[in-house]
């Protein structure tokens, strides 16, 4: 049987072979640059196998959970059409769906995904119940993007096609640009321990006393510098790109075709500043706004590159770097092994970043009385698909209850034998104890985590894997340790119940605790707590998931019949009845 390719694959297979010839990254996909003057003749016969394996095995490529395709498919109009046109396309049921995420400029409010109810009042925060779940959709939610994409404004304009862009948010907090030009050929760019230099690339200051030479960021672009200079008003590290992006220059040449480029990088990448890779709550501050510029871009591929902006060559820690795979294909790059070259980037995204000022997860203000946001949760389904997380529950007969135990030197659990021995009377419960370190492999805490029906554990940033405990899940800060909003304006996003310590005559601190700078804090001891207490508390939270619609929905579909049905990387409400 002969395969056919149609007359528009066709002309794309075209554009793909001229790109091939140039990019010796189709050949070895695990060399991440392109050096200039390495380029050969390779087998167009080669060549044109690839494409067709390429266009007749790309649905599975998109590798999103079955509930996010319509989406995906009403965002890019020309995979909606091709998945028409082709029998084998097996998402001809999500071709019809009209629900969009809501930021789509043709998105009917009322077809927009939405997981939030505010059934409490707002504490002042609005006036009404309305401009309340407006201001929850517009700073943890889908609205987010939406303002972001409302914002995206030209910055350097191209007069043809291979000139180079650059366009931008408000306060540079997210960028793209095409045809980009980066000089780190000046020596000592890469010195020093500081990892955010700002006026790297100020070529002002080229001579300077500085301890490091300036290099050149830019493009064959008309520069708006006002409208550039009008964005710096949140320059810091962690922030906004404004430090690294202040200083772009118009430059007088096209980087690519006029033969200026040391390094040219064919694939999409994704420039991030990141956060602390040591502390889990921190490093999903990179993740969660990570998801968030993948909706911004309109791209969930992971054949991209990661570049890690740190302007210094130490050394970064990350306990959780599983999570990059749900991103990339790729290990992550270092700004610094482009030292001493001239790098050509032919499409450039500056990701949000981790601690933008009212930003998506970190300083987000969540407005009181609403929880749960299609965003997160869309998050949640996203990171358990893409990293191949098995739902078990839930259990016919049982709630599995999860306890972190932290042994550390604070914010220890004195008489934790003595409450999990009281949890292991209750039957219907199935206890798990838990330590979560470098000797458990991340893939194996979220795993567990994503099959918690209940999760307890002390304040601290083993909290955060609530982000992965199913729709019905109820989290425990068994004592909050006066940070009385962390975990649950964390959890309210995610759309999860939550809990915490009520009865503070039940509960018995260590001592004053003993903060090294500060003296006497409650994140600085341990807790011993009151075991009836501690059980009325458990009793409560089982109620809660037992009577929840998706806990009760998922029970149904898996036991129906006397049968165990298995679910497979599926929660909630991504069950089909």
């Amino acid at each position: 049987m002969t395969s056919r390719v149609s007359f528009s694959a066709r002309n794309k297979a075209r554009i793909y072979c001229a790109t091939f010839e140039r990019n010796i990254n189709r050949k070895c996909p695990s060399k991440h640059v392109l050096e200039v003057g390495s380029m050969r003749n390779w087998n167009r016969v080669c060549c044109w196998l690839l494409v067709w394996m390429r266009l007749t095995c790309g649905w599975e490529e998109l590798n999103l959970p079955e509930g996010h395709i319509s989406f995906y498919l009403r965002n890019n109009p020309e995979v909606k059409q091709k998945c028409q046109e082709e029998a084998d396309c097996p998402y001809k049921e999500q071709l019809n769906e009209d629900q969009c995420w809501g930021y789509e400029d043709f998105c009917d409010p009322q077809n927009r995904l939405n997981s939030t109810s505010c059934p409490r009042p707002s504490l002042g925060w609005t006036k009404d119940k309305a401009s309340q779940l407006d201001m929850f959709w517009k700073s943890v939610d889908f609205g987010y993007i939406q303002e972001r994409r409302q914002e995206l404004k030209t910055i350097c304009s191209p007069k043809t096609q291979e000139d180079s862009l650059l366009e931008c948010v408000r306060h540079t907090r997210f960028c793209h640009g095409k045809n980009l030009y980066l000089d780190f050929t000046k020596p000592g760019m890469f010195a020093g321990q500081e990892r955010f230099k700002e006026n790297m690339f100020d070529e002002n200051l080229r001579f300077s006393q500085d301890t490091f030479n300036k290099g050149v960021m830019g493009g064959h672009c008309d520069l708006d510098l006002g409208s550039l200079r009008a964005e710096g008003e949140h320059k810091s590290a962690l922030q906004s790109w404004y430090a690294e992006l202040e200083h772009f220059s118009s430059l007088p040449f096209r980087p690519i075709q006029d033969s200026h480029c040391d390094v040219i990088i064919e694939k999409p990448i994704y420039f991030m500043k990141l956060d602390a890779g040591v502390n889990m709550y921190h490093h999903f501050c990179d993740f969660v706004n990570l998801y968030a510029t993948n909706h911004l871009n309109n791209s969930f591929s992971t054949d991209v590159y990661i570049v890690m902006w740190d302007t210094s060559t130490m050394g970064y820690t990350d306990l959780f770097s599983e999570t990059w795979k749900a991103f990339t294909d790729y290990p992550i790059i270092r700004l610094h092994e482009y030292d001493k070259k001239r790098v050509c980037i032919r499409d450039a995204v500056f990701s949000l970043l981790p601690r933008m000022r009212f930003g998506m997860y970190y300083n987000q203000p969540v407005v009181p009385g609403c929880h749960g946001s299609s965003f997160f949760e869309a998050f949640n389904q996203h990171l358990a698909h893409r990293l191949g997380l098995i739902q078990h529950g839930p259990l016919e007969n049982k709630i599995r209850i999860t306890l972190l135990s932290r042994k550390t030197k604070y914010r220890n659990i004195l008489n934790e034998d003595e409450l999990v021995k009281a949890m292991k009377t209750v039957g219907e419960f199935e206890i798990k104890v838990v330590t979560y370190n470098r000797d458990m492999p991340f893939k194996e805490q979220i795993q567990s985590s994503y099959n918690s029906d209940i999760f307890i554990g002390m304040h601290g940033a083993g909290l955060t894997h609530l982000l992965f405990q199913p729709d019905w899940a109820v989290i425990i800060e068994l004592y909050n340790c006066e940070d009385h909003s962390c975990y649950y304006d964390l959890a309210r996003s995610r759309g999860i119940h939550y809990m915490t310590w009520e009865k503070q005559s039940k509960v018995i601190q260590e001592d004053e605790g003993h903060h090294p700078t500060l003296g006497a804090h409650a994140k600085f001891t341990n807790y011993e707590f009151d075991e009836g207490e501690f059980m009325r508390l458990i009793l409560k939270a089982a109620d809660h998931v037992r009577s929840h619609p998706k806990f009760i929905q998922g029970r149904k579909y898996r036991f129906r019949s006397g049968k165990t049905k298995q679910s497979e990387q599926t929660q909630g409400v991504r069950i089909e009845l």
